[in-house]
């Protein structure tokens, strides 16, 4: 469902029709996804080359409560805009928060924008990889939406080198030669050689032995002081974390309201901005739309970096 549309033009003001064209998704429109979705099209450090097409409708629907239907609109512009990149309409998709309960009132097991990306691509939700990025900080996750105790089941070394090396790959694409990787401790004082858990012995040790094999370098610290390395002192360009709140609790301290949500290991891009519906400032006009630029202004930078790799015919 197409809200409206936007075009970029050229330097001399003209519309171009070979521009490439991204999806914005408003989310659930019962949150603030409208409202930032509109900011960000009007404001001006807004990308140009690029087509932008809104995904989605808020007609009919009141701000502040989700319901099956507005959960529906988010859900059927969720499918189209992967469709539409994986058809090539799009070169990539910006998505707008959803209501994961809301959600699974329409579609049973929802539990996030990223695993249900990675079904429509037709690949297993393992595939996917998440990762949170601001000049500030940059953290990948090895498991997502999930408990902390079904964290620590499905955590293994095989996860821990796949994420890094799609992290390491991602940071290369992306201009760093030689990215600096560093993986949080799992336990406090990252177990203290076994006294306070096997973990690190069990999953991260063999993790950074094959990981040393690709050669792919990896600092192991304890997530109490790595965070402060990593953003104070810019020692690394990404850390990688065991668990969801591992790496979000210090990313959104730094950037809650600038970070952007970046899915990797799929056949398409999609960019996101890092937090929620707002459901309490949904209809008020005061929303700020600081990660929704900024998950545009990403989308595109990686577009026109994908399009400049790829040989000419």
């Amino acid at each position: 469902m197409r809200l409206a549309s936007l075009n970029s033009q050229d330097a001399s003001g003209r519309v171009s029709r070979r521009l490439l064209t991204l999806a914005l998704t408003l989310g659930d429109p019962a949150g603030i996804g409208p409202e930032i979705v509109a900011k960000t099209l009007r404001d001006p450090r807004l990308p140009r080359g690029f087509r932008f097409e809104v995904l989605g409708s808020s007609n009919g629907i009141k701000p502040g409560r989700c319901t099956r239907r507005s959960a529906t609109v988010a859900l059927n512009a969720l499918r189209d805009a992967a469709h539409g990149c994986l058809t090539g309409k799009y070169a990539a998709m910006i998505t707008g928060p959803v209501n994961k309960e809301a959600m699974d009132t329409i579609a049973p097991g929802f539990v996030g924008q990223t695993e249900f990306l990675a079904e429509a691509c037709g690949r297993p939700p393992q595939d996917a990889v998440m990762i949170l990025t601001d000049p500030q900080l940059t953290v990948a996750l090895c498991t997502a939406h999930c408990s902390l105790r079904d964290a620590l089941g499905r955590l293994t070394a095989d996860r821990i080198v796949y994420v890094t090396r799609t992290v390491r790959d991602y940071l290369r694409r992306a201009g760093v030669a030689q990215p600096r990787l560093a993986l949080a401790g799992i336990n406090p004082h990252a177990g203290e050689n076994g006294l306070l858990g096997d973990e690190e012995q069990r999953l991260i040790a063999p993790a950074v032995r094959e990981l040393a094999r690709e050669k792919i370098k990896v600092t192991v610290a304890p997530a109490d002081t790595l965070f402060y390395r990593a953003a104070r002192e810019k020692a690394f360009d990404a850390v990688i974390c065991a668990y969801h709140d591992q790496g979000l609790i210090p990313f959104k301290l730094l950037a809650f309201d600038t970070g952007v949500n970046l899915t990797l290991g799929l056949p398409i891009l999609r960019t996101s901005p890092d937090h929620g519906t707002a459901l309490e400032l949904a209809g008020r006009g005061v929303a700020r739309h600081a990660s929704m630029l900024a998950a545009v202004r990403l989308a595109c930078r990686l577009v026109r970096a994908k399009n400049s790799a790829t040989p000419k015919p």
